[in-house]
């Protein structure tokens, strides 16, 4: 497994994340997963299955603190009052006294002054509750203003980022205050398979366009990426991105799919004003 350092932590390239995934779905493929070589795993409050994660990752028969483990703060906890609290929420459905990395789920959807976000954010590392901190959806003013208030070092920016979508600012900026991106939404939400492109590139390899996008992500300065999948059989092929390394010519053919229209996730409640593409 590749590791991606960044700002002191040490983070799998290669993550298993659990958006829209129900818990009975949790609870059958992350054992498996954890058990076939991942080693970092993702979710969040909003998510609705904290409690399943950390019964799966119980039943992996892989150590606790082998597992690189991700959660995210909802903005409706931002405050003072009630941060904490949910942080503690948290860290008993993962069944754990520790998370390896706590988020803020995203910049909008909260009266509350950024400044008191990350104050929550730094008291949880200083109580031992999260070993690294970050953010997740903030553009390159709002990461900049983060990193600026914030005490400890933050470690990852988690956003959309799939060949459709230029995120050379935000990833620049990332690199400027040393801190890693995390790409979700990688499939670009099932056009990854069906383009020409990623398939001819794929065909060269012996691998699927799916392979091609994953290895295209990990192989980028910086950038680690969440995989997803409620099959068994499509685990070992998200896994099998380790062997193979794409061209420059490749890498620039797949960053040439990007194009204005090309975000998928905007919650006009909850986003920044994103970037304009460089």
């Amino acid at each position: 497994m590749n590791i991606v350092k960044a700002n002191g932590a040490e983070i799998p390239a290669l993550g298993f994340g659990t958006f829209r995934m129900p818990g009975p779905e949790v609870l059958e493929i992350v054992p498996k997963a954890i058990r076939l070589g991942f080693r970092h795993v993702d979710t969040a409050q909003i998510y609705g299955n904290e409690a399943e994660v950390g019964t799966a990752i119980q039943q992996s028969g892989v150590a606790r603190n082998d597992i690189f483990l991700t959660t995210k703060v909802w903005p409706e906890k931002y405050a003072r009052s009630s941060f904490a609290q949910s942080v503690d929420e948290s860290l008993q459905k993962l069944k754990t006294d520790h998370v390896d990395l706590l988020l803020l789920h995203w910049p909008r959807g909260s009266s509350v002054p950024l400044e008191e976000q990350i104050e929550g954010l730094n008291a949880a590392v200083k109580s031992g509750k999260t070993r690294h901190i970050g953010i997740s959806n903030f553009n390159t003013e709002d990461m900049r203003a983060a990193s600026r208030l914030s005490e400890a070092p933050l470690v990852t920016n988690q956003i959309e980022y799939h060949p459709y979508i230029d995120q050379s600012k935000v990833l620049q900026t990332a690199r400027d205050l040393g801190q890693s991106i995390t790409a979700y939404y990688a499939m670009a939400d099932g056009r990854v398979p069906k383009e020409p492109v990623l398939n001819d590139i794929g065909s060269r390899h012996r691998k699927t366009a799916a392979q091609v996008v994953l290895r295209w992500l990990i192989q980028q300065d910086g950038v680690i990426t969440l995989s997803k999948t409620s099959t068994e059989a499509r685990l070992a092929e998200n896994f099998g991105i380790f062997d193979f390394a794409l061209s420059d010519e490749e890498m620039a053919a797949i960053h040439a799919l990007a194009r204005p229209d090309g975000r998928i996730v905007n919650p006009g409640h909850l986003a920044p004003t994103w970037d304009v593409a460089a």
